[in-house]
């Protein structure tokens, strides 16, 4: 096969990296009898990037390459099933095996060792601590911002920069407070959950005159018989649409249709798009039609998405809709149908979405977590500080890029009350920091050196590798994830304040800083 001839094509991207509602539309297609359909879609771009007058168009050789190994392996298959519904038909899967594109036209760490080896270790350190603590600390950025009770939701992946970019801040949004990613092979790979319902192409592409080849379904307690769900939901649309105060041909059918499809494939996770056309006079009404059929089934609607538009007014009067339209027709559960919103969200506009009163209850945001617009790059760096157990500084004009030399330890000194006072550098060789012991320190950039007396000390170096031998099991992602919230928490709110934050202060015993004042003014070792 193509994807064994071209294992570089596969190993650029797979066919996995994707969001998942490609995959839960794929299944509302099929279910459809849509799934052969001929379709064109259009890539393109609305403005040239960087204000310039153009763009120069770029990855052609990777497209290709993807294309023609483009094929969904029995691995992916299976994990494709064990996200989707448990009910999904098997024969679904089965499709999804046959696919192929034949149709388709177009000091954070220390490392110690041999010189050369440890140099060598330079650049690919660096790239790989960098990106990822950048995201991650954005992402915590963004759930310190909403608070503990919204949902964040990580569907950057479109707009991530590449294929390793697009992986890598699914994986570390999710490390730093988001709930899950859209990125399928985010899933598969790292265990971030994964969600994703349906795109506005989905609703577009229904007419109304569409037939489902199979429009029956069962009650959610599998007992009774099988219904058609197409009446009842006409039948609830009349009942819904004079409630509201609309004329019955004012919902948009074919958006009716695909809700109805959508239903019909994943009737216990139904979540309709509202703004395709109209939230008000069609998707609103179309939702409730479709919810209220369901309901009487035994099913439960998970939520709508609200994709344009002014989202926290339109939430507003969807949940006010949601409570009169309950208690009308004795459907308590509407009341609390989650609402999700999505469109180019950025801090500012999180910060309104999360105000107290909000009705807002899923966040989905892309490109402001994947391309950290506030600060592109975390600037890490690797420096020389020992070499043949003599300690090494790098002195420089710039006082700022200064190093500091020698082996050394990092203690957390903490109050208390359990949060930090400060950070503690010294030299490898001195005795630990003592909690209830008086130390004297000298704050990074002070003139003074100043007591602190701990409550309790916290070593921050932790040793993983020695020898090339893994000295304990690395902990799961979402172990991971729990120690940086857990650590998170226990910041000071001066600290977790992002405008203006207090500084956090880091320290350096007497004994490193005068090892530093000494090599600074040229004095031998």
């Amino acid at each position: 096969m193509a994807a064994e001839q071209d294992p570089e094509g596969r190993a650029a991207a797979r066919p996995l990296l994707t969001d998942l509602y490609q995959v839960t539309m794929a299944l509302g297609y099929w279910r459809a009898g849509r799934a052969s359909a001929p379709a064109e879609f259009e890539l393109f771009f609305r403005q040239s990037p960087f204000g310039g007058a153009f763009a120069l168009a770029a990855g052609l050789r990777d497209c290709v390459r993807f294309l023609r190994a483009f094929r969904l392996l029995d691995a992916d298959v299976q994990f494709l099933a064990s996200v989707l519904p448990p009910d999904t038909d098997p024969a679904f899967f089965e499709h999804l095996r046959a696919l192929d594109c034949s149709g388709v036209t177009v000091p954070l760490l220390q490392v110690s060792g041999p010189l050369l080896v440890v140099q060598l270790l330079e650049t690919p350190l660096l790239c790989l601590v960098s990106y990822a603590s950048l995201i991650a600390t954005n992402a915590a950025r963004l759930r310190l911002i909403a608070g503990p009770e919204k949902r964040l939701l990580e569907m950057g992946l479109r707009r991530a920069q590449g294929p390793d970019g697009g992986l890598t801040a699914s994986t570390y949004s999710y490390l730093g407070g988001f709930d899950g990613s859209s990125n399928v092979l985010a899933g598969q790979l790292r265990g971030v959950p994964v969600v994703g319902t349906l795109a506005h192409s989905f609703v577009t592409s229904f007419s109304g005159k569409e037939v489902p080849p199979d429009p029956m379904l069962a009650p959610a307690a599998g007992q009774g018989p099988r219904v058609d769900l197409t009446p009842r939901v006409e039948a609830w649309l009349e009942r819904v649409c004079a409630h509201l105060g609309l004329g019955v041909q004012d919902p948009h059918p074919g958006e009716r249709a695909a809700f109805v499809a959508y239903a019909l494939a994943f009737p216990r996770a139904f979540q309709g798009l509202l703004d395709t056309y109209s939230v008000r006079r069609s998707g609103l009404p179309n939702f409730l039609a479709v919810a209220l059929a369901l309901g009487e089934l035994g099913y439960r609607a998970v939520g709508v998405r609200l994709d344009s538009g002014d989202l926290l007014q339109q939430a507003q009067e969807i949940r006010a809709l949601f409570r009169t339209t309950g208690a009308q027709f004795q459907a308590p559960w509407l009341e609390s149908v989650p609402i999700a919103v999505s469109n180019n969200i950025d801090e500012e506009e999180l910060a309104r979405l999360s105000q107290q009163g909000s009705e807002v209850n899923v966040i989905g945001i892309g490109t402001s977590v994947v391309t950290c617009p506030r600060q592109p790059s975390l600037g890490c760096v690797y420096k020389l500080v020992s070499v043949g157990g003599q300690p090494r500084m790098k002195l420089t004009e710039d006082p700022e890029k200064q190093t500091l030399p020698g082996s050394k330890a990092a203690f957390r000194l903490l109050g208390s009350d359990g949060s930090p006072l400060l950070d503690l550098l010294q030299l490898a060789e001195e005795p630990a920091p003592q909690a209830g012991q008086e130390l004297r320190v000298w704050p990074r950039g002070a003139q003074e050196a100043c007591t602190v007396r701990p409550a309790r000390v916290e070593p921050l170096l932790r040793l993983w590798v020695q020898q090339g031998q893994l000295c304990e099991p690395l902990p799961s992602l979402a172990e991971s994830r729990a120690f940086a919230q857990r650590s998170l928490s226990q910041l000071s709110p001066a600290h977790r304040r992002l405008e203006p934050p207090a500084g956090y202060q880091v320290a350096l015993s007497e004994k490193l800083r005068a090892l530093v004042q000494r090599l600074s003014a040229g004095a031998p070792l």
